[in-house]
């Protein structure tokens, strides 16, 4: 099949002629035996497809027929292309058998059932009710590589040797193949099997590519030498650090995650490059304990706060002059605005903008900040109680002030911002009632 170059003249005279040799019911597409539409613009020159088995890196959208964005890997992947490895078809004209139409470079637009879709490859048990059986899904896909497996063990060992020569490393590795690169030795306790690590580290692959960082979420992490962690290397590698100690592990994927890879996030074959800081090394007894200390500790904090709970409820009411008198929960209701839309129901789905603060003003999370409101369904306990019920007394077009406390929020939970036994006042607009 030859392919149509992207030139603006040239796609519309292609298209057009198009058009009338082709005998599909979509105009523009041409179609294979196995009843696959498809579109294809190329913007390569390799002749080299993409084959069964190679790990694929792409992106991809795709809509209804009539353009209603369903996924696109561009916002819904963080802006990370999709990398996986090419299965065999589900069904003739599926969406792989399209991209084994394409070489690495090219753009293509594909229609695929959607019924088959949903239930063959998608593998759910039906279809969205919003989708015809009959319909067809647009899917635009942009390859940018296909490798064999084959290929990508020869890339490995070239990789690794280019991060060697490039970091001026003359360490030799251990019988297991691993590097290990002692960056600040350790001062404090060796680490022995059975004893609890506290450590932070970053993880990324030879090519520079970041997967991972403690640092970045801001707590360090714990394992129990002895016990699988991560990956045969890096649990090697921490066997010889010291409380204090920081070092560089190179992990090939012999002592990683071999040929398999990790999901999307980490290829068949990748050497990893762990940067890692050993913050604590304690014995198990000594873990324990201080678990116990830390527990009695949490146990204390939360009876006072809950001793404390109605005090600070009934101040904030005081100096904030509300008179309103509690339900039967315990909730405050106070209408700001009055909607004169549809009554929220128990078993509708409803849409709401709303803020949530502390008594003090701590903001923990707003959908008015995000840009975007919040569905969810009445009554069925998919958000705390205080919302089902606070919600419930609403019409659309209504905006209310909800005091809540925590025996219908999160009660004795610590939710990070919301420690335990915490009031909760929510600024709520009502929408939309489906």
């Amino acid at each position: 099949m030859k392919k149509m170059l992207i030139n603006p003249v040239t796609v519309l005279v292609m298209v057009a002629l198009t058009s009338f040799a082709c005998s599909s019911k979509f105009s523009g597409f041409d179609k294979t035996d196995t009843g696959l539409y498809y579109k294809i613009y190329s913007v390569s020159e390799g002749e080299v497809k993409a084959q069964t088995g190679d790990f694929i890196s792409l992106d991809m959208k795709y809509t209804t027929e009539g353009d209603s964005v369903l996924f696109d890997s561009k916002t819904g992947m963080g802006g990370q292309p999709i990398r996986f490895q090419l299965p065999p078809s589900d069904f003739g004209g599926d969406l792989y058998e399209g991209i084994r139409m394409l070489s690495p470079g090219d753009s293509a637009e594909f229609l695929i059932n959607a019924d088959s879709l949903f239930t063959i490859t998608f593998k759910m048990p039906n279809r969205p009710e919003f989708i015809d059986s009959n319909a067809y899904l647009k899917f635009f896909v942009t390859l940018h590589s296909a490798e064999s497996l084959e290929t990508m063990q020869v890339k490995e060992t070239e990789l690794l040797e280019q991060y060697i020569q490039a970091n001026g490393l003359t360490v030799e590795p251990l019988e297991s193949g691993l590097y290990y690169i002692e960056i600040v030795p350790g001062t404090g306790k060796a680490i022995e099997t059975g004893d609890i690590v506290t450590f932070h580290f970053n993880l990324m692959l030879s090519d520079g590519t970041q997967v991972f960082s403690s640092y970045d979420k801001g707590e360090p992490m714990q394992l129990t030498c002895g016990k699988p962690f991560d990956t045969p290397g890096f649990d090697q590698g921490v066997s010889l650090m010291k409380k204090g100690g920081k070092a560089k592990f190179i992990v090939p994927s012999s002592i990683a995650f071999g040929q398999a890879g990790r999901g999307a996030i980490i290829p068949p074959y990748s050497t990893l490059i762990y940067d890692v800081e050993v913050t604590d090394v304690m014995t198990k007894s000594e873990f324990d304990k201080m678990q116990e200390t830390q527990k009695k500790q949490q146990e204390m904090e939360k009876s006072l706060a809950k001793s404390q709970e109605m005090g600070k409820l009934q101040q904030y009411l005081k100096s904030n002059n509300i008179k309103v008198q509690p339900t039967t929960s315990g909730l405050y209701y106070i209408e700001t605005v009055k909607g004169t839309g549809a009554k929220a129901e128990p078993g509708k789905k409803v849409k709401v903008h709303y803020t949530g603060t502390l008594l003090d003003g701590t903001k923990f999370d707003s959908s008015v900040d995000r840009g975007e409101p919040f569905s969810f369904t009445l009554g069925q306990g998919q958000v705390i109680k205080g919302w089902d019920e606070g919600i419930g007394l609403m019409n659309v077009g209504g905006k209310a002030t909800l005091i809540i406390p925590s025996s219908i929020a999160y009660e004795d939970r610590d939710m990070g911002v919301i420690k335990p036994y915490s009031p909760l006042l929510f600024n709520v607009e009502l929408i939309e009632v489906e």
